[in-house]
């Protein structure tokens, strides 16, 4: 602080012990941080369950609600092979005008077939 004018002096002096705090707290803060928890394991198995895709958050969000998993797995089933599993995706989100994009509707019909179906699908999964 040497050289520095008087009047500059009394603006500064007072703030150096805040500047040194505010210097200091984001290693405290950082040391003070909790951990995040992990997710929880599955129920007796003592594996983690993956994070849900998106698209079995838009079909648990928006499709559930009319469709249990047993209509999936009726006799008169429109669903015949993986085409048709995205054609029928893409016709009951038009219904529901869910107004998803293309590839919105390509994870939830990957997110079924991979769920129910087990059709082969045409590039990456």
């Amino acid at each position: 602080m040497r050289g520095m004018k008087p009047a500059c002096r009394r603006l500064v002096v007072p703030l150096v012990p805040f500047l040194l705090a505010a210097c200091a707290a984001p290693a405290w803060a950082q040391a003070q941080t909790p951990v995040p928890p992990l997710p929880p394991a599955a129920a007796g198995s003592g594996v983690l369950q993956p994070e849900p895709t998106r698209g079995r958050l838009l079909y648990e969000t928006h499709c559930i609600a009319c469709h249990d998993t047993q209509i999936h797995w009726r006799d008169a089933a429109a669903v015949r092979d993986w085409a048709g599993l995205v054609r029928e995706v893409r016709r009951w989100q038009e219904r529901a005008r869910l107004q998803w994009s293309d590839a919105d509707v390509l994870l939830v019909a990957r997110h079924l077939n991979a769920a129910i179906y087990r059709f082969p699908t045409p590039g990456p999964a």
